[in-house]
């Protein structure tokens, strides 16, 4: 099953007896991306374990070779990346293919826009209906400009600036990829960037920033806000990273074990990083029995090792300030609110309209379709849970080539009558290229 396959590979997933093991999720994606582009901008060589091999991360290691990064990975399966240094990225002989993923499309202009290079950014069907304004706004304000398609979207051809204008912004939306792509923007400006963030997100981009040797501060005000100052024309220094499991993909697992009878599953090493324990935390609220096991650092990264026991689980209405911290998870978070006991009413969500998907709206298609009563609200959805009885099944469902989308409805098979039959599963290699090999492995699958 590869993504660059040409044909669809529809995939049925069906009741499952009690789930038990221990298993690995795949590194973090979020801590991959970052760990190329900032090993590519050091002096000198860079050592990265635990690199998510997905498609994604692959997209940004290309492009990091494209833009004069040497970047090799071992026979131990270590990657060595030998960086151009801060100021150093060459100009691409071609365009940057994207593939699926936003955040190497996003993260990546901002690398550019702080360099004297133009960069064209293409991407598959999915990526090219993304809007990058959220983006590009700030960056021209830095001095970087834009030729894009209509709607802002891929394919775009941006020119960096060098000397960039350092920026001071505030962010209009909670959005980790806007605020590293400014930060990564800052590095090779000259002076002082700063952005402001009401609202907390994922900080995986300041603490690499530190480890690496950025003069990087954050104060927290009373209210929660954030304010990061980078100081630009940074010399980073090489660093050795463990990527701990990804949260977001050890969320289907963790779900899938709550909520099929019987079940008892250890996911080692997960990172536990605040700003992404958003899932955790609500599976807790709505009963589920979760134990964290040998809370460690590595890296700089919290992480420590779940063990998750089945659950009977209740419905809830989560607080819509949560949502920056599990806003990859909702899809799954609505299954596993499919199968508890009453109603579910998760809100704020108006930035899951915008991902690969309108996750809203797949989301609450392919739930009616396998037997759930939902309300599609505009920026939410209510769904109304089975009181952990099987769902009827049925598909195929729609994923609109959605990693997540997929995931989550495969989930939703192994509590079903008749089996949840997905129309393509070829997207999950985004991500999670070992996903039914691993729900295989705990009985899942035969």
């Amino acid at each position: 099953m590869t993504a660059s396959s040409d044909q669809p590979t529809p995939m049925t997933f069906t009741a499952a007896p009690a789930l038990s093991g221990t298993i690995t999720v795949p590194g973090d994606k979020s801590i991959s991306h970052r760990s190329l582009m900032l090993s590519a901008l050091a002096v000198g060589e860079s050592h990265v374990e635990g690199l998510l091999e997905g498609e994604d991360v692959l997209s940004t290691a290309a492009a990091m070779r494209a833009m004069g990064a040497d970047i090799s990975k071992d026979a131990d399966g270590v990657w060595h990346i030998h960086g151009v240094g801060v100021g150093g990225l060459l100009q691409p002989t071609s365009a940057l293919d994207m593939g699926n993923s936003g955040t190497s499309t996003r993260l990546l202009m901002g690398l550019v826009a702080s360099h004297a290079i133009t960069a064209t950014f293409v991407g598959d069907a999915s990526l090219s209906k993304r809007p990058m304004a959220r983006v590009t706004e700030p960056l021209s304000r830095m001095g970087a400009s834009f030729t894009t398609s209509p709607g802002d979207r891929l394919p775009l051809t941006m020119r960096g600036a060098c000397p960039a204008v350092p920026l001071d912004y505030r962010l209009p939306v909670a959005s980790a990829q806007v605020k590293s792509a400014i930060l990564l923007a800052g590095l090779n400006a000259p002076g002082i960037t700063r952005v402001v963030e009401p609202i907390p997100t994922r900080d995986h981009s300041e603490r690499m920033l530190k480890g690496f040797g950025a003069d990087l501060h954050v104060e927290t005000e009373a209210d929660g806000t954030r304010i990061i100052t980078l100081r630009g024309e940074a010399e980073l220094r090489p660093q050795s990273i463990t990527v701990p499991g990804d949260p977001s993909s050890a969320a289907f697992p963790m779900v899938a074990a709550l909520l099929v009878p019987g079940s008892k599953v250890t996911i080692a090493n997960v990172g536990l990083n605040a700003t992404r324990a958003g899932l955790i935390d609500l599976l807790r609220e709505m009963g589920g029995d979760i134990a964290i096991k040998n809370p460690r650092e590595v890296g700089g990264e919290p992480v420590g090792d779940l063990v998750i026991t089945a659950s009977a689980l209740k419905g809830v209405e989560p607080d819509p300030a949560r949502a920056p911290s599990m806003i990859d998870e909702y899809p799954v978070a609505f299954i596993a609110a499919a199968f508890a006991e009453g109603r579910s009413t998760f809100r704020g969500l108006e930035e899951l309209r915008v991902k690969e998907s309108d996750r809203i709206a797949t989301m609450a298609a392919g739930l009616r379709a396998i037997g759930v009563t939902v309300e599609e609200l505009e920026d939410g959805i209510v769904i109304e849970g089975s009181g952990g009885a099987l769902l009827p099944g049925g598909g195929p469902i729609a994923t609109s080539l959605d990693h997540r989308i997929a995931m989550s409805f495969a989930i939703s098979g192994l509590m079903s009558k008749k089996g949840v039959t997905i129309d393509d599963m070829r997207p999950v290699a985004t991500s999670f290229p070992g996903f039914t090999g691993l729900l295989r492995s705990l009985g899942a699958i035969a």
